[in-house]
């Protein structure tokens, strides 16, 4: 009972009561305004922390099925409804991607990609958060947890170099040494890898599949066209912004490169299983890029690249059954996309967009596209995680932008970057922000404030620099 908070499970209660029973708009069908009340209460449970993710999520399928909103008067239909989220191929893609990450943390490989950056790069602040961010480039098309990312693999390395050079997290006045500058370099660097590959955090999937209900299609290699040259601008301002309005009281960290080479030299060298998973690694890079030249779509690359590790010995069945992270998605991540894609299927999403979309008939495109944009992205101020917002506006947002004429593609990648690009914003707004800021390097006050400056790059550099290389690539 200790993970149920009776006043949130409560006021969500309230209000999937309260949808439920409001008069149903005209032009909306019964069933589509009932599935609302019961999405809008998942959503309600999650955000206030009713209870874990899993158990809302099964909440949330466990009413569509006895309330038989999605197949009014056939229960067999309407379970075989609700479940159908667990045959969604993208949501395989997420767990078999939870798999594979598994390999880079249990081989070691991913923390000596980190302390081999540090060594190069490592001599001052700034190559220090370039070493660590670089690592976390590279780890991001293969690992979809950005939480897995930065808990397993960067923020373990960063504390402990900031330790060493000085920055004692029991010690206030250390904090600024390095400590603060190094935990907002990473965190928002890890925001900006989500953003770029499709696989790296699970939020992307999730746009992904939302966007294609709404007839808008985007591969794995459309998602990193249109997001390399701006997300590669944002990761090379961020360290040099930060060191600008929030700098390190230390301008030079040569003892960096001497620590990551004892942790190397410690490490030993590199193992048959690392090397197979550099392997594994490079062939699911193929298959991602270029699988429509091979009739092989992601989630079937990702299943190959289990079974070589596997076979190999990287992996065994019991990593694969351990990988709690990986189920707990499936489980939840199953029922916000089946509920989603129902919304969309019934007409509600179609309606709403239109609703909207009238009271922004007297926009053009260009001027409705920003408006869209910026209320997308700040109404992250209301959730914890990416996969929160998507679930809760994104269909939404994208519907209206089609309706006034925005560009599908353009508006579906950017929305969905958003959604983790403003993570930035508060020391809650996405996974890996707790870790970082239970470091205590960086009090609340600066966090939300550099918070908001760091949202405010991104959105310049997505809309002016994004703006320019979509033109180039014909996005609109």
């Amino acid at each position: 009972m200790k993970e149920i908070n009776f006043k949130s499970l409560i006021i969500t209660l309230v209000v999937g009561v309260v949808i439920w029973f409001i008069p149903v708009p005209n032009g909306v069908k019964p069933n589509a305004w009932h599935l609302l009340a019961i999405f809008v209460a998942t959503i309600v449970g999650i955000i206030s922390k009713a209870a874990s993710m899993g158990t809302m999520a099964i909440i949330g399928i466990t009413l569509c099925a006895a309330t038989q909103v999605l197949a009014p008067g056939d229960p067999t239909k309407s379970i075989l409804n609700a479940l159908s989220g667990f045959g969604n191929s993208t949501i395989w893609l997420i767990g078999l991607a939870f798999f594979i990450a598994r390999g880079f943390i249990k081989t070691g490989l991913g923390t000596r990609i980190a302390y081999s950056f540090i060594k190069v790069f490592g001599k001052s602040p700034l190559g220090l958060a370039y070493g660590l961010n670089t690592a976390d480039l590279i780890l991001a098309p293969a690992i979809p947890s950005n939480t897995a990312r930065a808990g397993g693999v960067i923020f373990p390395i960063m504390k402990s170099i900031a330790v060493n050079m000085g920055s004692i997290p029991e010690k206030a006045e250390t904090h600024r040494k390095i400590g603060a500058f190094l935990t907002l370099s990473s965190y928002n660097a890890n925001m900006i890898t989500s953003v770029m590959f499709l696989t790296a955090t699970a939020s992307n999937p999730m746009a992904q599949k939302f966007a294609k209900d709404l007839g808008v299609t985007i591969t794995w290699g459309s998602w990193a066209i249109a997001a390399l040259v701006p997300g590669l601008v944002c990761f090379l301002l961020v360290p040099i912004f930060l060191y600008k309005v929030f700098p390190p009281e230390l301008k030079e960290t040569k003892e960096a490169p001497a620590i990551a080479a004892k942790q190397l030299k410690e490490m030993g060298p590199i193992t048959i299983k690392e090397w197979l998973m550099v392997a594994t690694f490079i062939i699911l890079l193929v298959l991602w890029i270029f699988g429509n030249l091979f009739a092989i779509d992601a989630t079937t690359g990702a299943l190959i690249g289990l079974c070589i590790l596997l076979l190999c010995g990287v992996l065994t069945w019991e990593d694969v059954k351990s990988e709690k992270g990986a189920w707990d998605t499936i489980v939840w991540f199953s029922s916000l996309v089946m509920m989603g894609s129902f919304l969309n299927s019934l007409g509600f999403i179609g309606w709403f967009g239109q609703l909207v979309g009238s009271q922004m008939a007297h926009l053009s495109w260009q001027l409705a596209f920003p408006v869209i944009i910026l209320v997308y992205a700040y109404c992250h101020y209301m959730f914890a995680s990416a996969t929160a917002q998507v679930a809760a506006m994104y269909s939404v947002f994208l519907a209206v932008g089609i309706a006034v004429g925005v560009p599908g593609t353009m508006l579906a990648i950017f929305l969905g970057a958003c959604a983790s690009l403003m993570g930035s914003l508060t020391h809650y707004g996405h996974g890996p922000a707790p870790i970082f800021f239970g470091s205590t390097y960086v009090d609340l006050k600066d966090w939300w404030k550099q918070g908001f400056f760091m949202s405010v790059l991104f959105l310049l550099v997505w809309f002016i620099v994004g703006g320019m290389w979509w033109k180039v690539i014909g996005l609109w």
